[in-house]
């Protein structure tokens, strides 16, 4: 006999299986209750993201499995979605909208919503729904991050940088040509 510590048991689990001090279990009435107490306490860590931010199933379950088995993780993301605490599509279309906001390309959030675990059938038609407008992402970038250096005449620079962003050559060559002739408008205005 043993009175060694095994696990800890979450309260609802202690009551819903009626356990009491001195009771014997035998090896598999001890899984299946630490099976039930980690689902339990995955299900409270995922309640716990889900009120700090949203979260696609992926993410969470990703999260989840830093702590928790995958079976554990699975359940309590089956149990999100089953209370309607977790959705992919308007995951993504909140995210996708958000980081239009930040002028990011079109590969950009499909990069960034694929890494958060989204599907890619979400994720195209999420975007087929968003069409964000590089040519005018592109131009709010260069206006907020490269006009300097447009202004100072490495086009090219500007150009190079826009691609690393993942920007297509059409839609950056718009927008640099645009907000060269902002600049010239600009030029011609103090003068």
């Amino acid at each position: 006999e043993s009175d060694q510590f095994l696990f800890s048991v979450d309260d609802e689990t202690f009551v819903k299986n009626h356990l009491r001090e001195g009771l014997t279990l035998d090896a598999s009435a001890l899984a299946e209750l630490q099976r039930q107490s980690d689902t339990r306490r995955a299900k409270e860590k995922a309640l716990g993201y889900l009120s700090l931010r949203d979260h696609s199933s992926g993410e969470l379950y990703e999260k989840l499995c830093r702590t928790f088995d995958a079976p554990s993780a699975a359940a309590a993301v089956a149990e999100m979605r089953r209370l309607g605490l977790l959705d992919d599509e308007r995951f993504a279309r909140s995210r996708a909208v958000w980081l239009a906001g930040q002028n990011k390309s079109e590969r950009e959030i499909r990069f960034q919503l694929e890494r958060k675990g989204v599907d890619r059938d979400i994720v195209d038609r999420v975007m087929d729904e968003l069409a964000p407008d590089e040519t005018e992402a592109c131009c709010a970038l260069v206006r907020k991050s490269y006009l300097r250096k447009l202004a100072g005449g490495e086009r090219e620079k500007v150009l190079a940088a826009l691609a690393r962003r993942g920007f297509g050559y059409g839609a950056a060559k718009e927008a640099v040509e645009r907000c060269l002739l902002e600049l010239e408008e600009e030029r011609e205005d103090f003068e």
